[in-house]
């Protein structure tokens, strides 16, 4: 296994624990981190909301990443609740497409952690906008 990759899912589970934050929201349940163009490592953590306004984990580590100054990544893993990894969703993937609009295609995404399994986002999203 790659050790970036290692590292990514380390730093997932370190900030990935539900926490309930009020009667209709809650957070954690899903950890995602995020590898920017400087080899820095950025977290986030899914917001769940009763009325559907809640953000991901993977855009929640994009904003951080923004938040910091950076604009460009190369990896991105999702670590779900139950321990597995999962591919972005819809949103996440127009989000990322649109962050890395002329080499999105490159962008790595882990799928499946223990079977060392890594798609990019050009074979997840094949024809943006065309």
């Amino acid at each position: 296994m790659d050790k970036t990759w290692q590292k990514m899912s380390e730093a997932a589970k370190k900030v990935q624990g539900f926490t309930a934050i009020g009667p209709h929201m809650e957070a954690g349940g899903v950890a995602a981190a995020v590898l920017a163009e400087s080899g820095k490592i950025y977290t986030g953590v899914c917001v769940d909301t009763a009325c559907g306004l809640g953000v991901c984990a993977e855009r929640s580590a994009l904003f951080n990443m923004i938040t910091n100054g950076e604009t460009r990544i190369s990896r991105v893993l999702a670590l779900m609740a139950d321990g597995k990894n999962g591919a972005p969703c819809g949103a996440c993937r127009e989000f990322i497409v649109q962050l890395m609009e002329k080499d999105y295609q490159q962008v790595e995404i882990m799928l499946d952690y223990e079977k060392d399994k890594v798609a990019t986002m050009g074979e997840l999203t094949p024809e943006w906008w065309l």
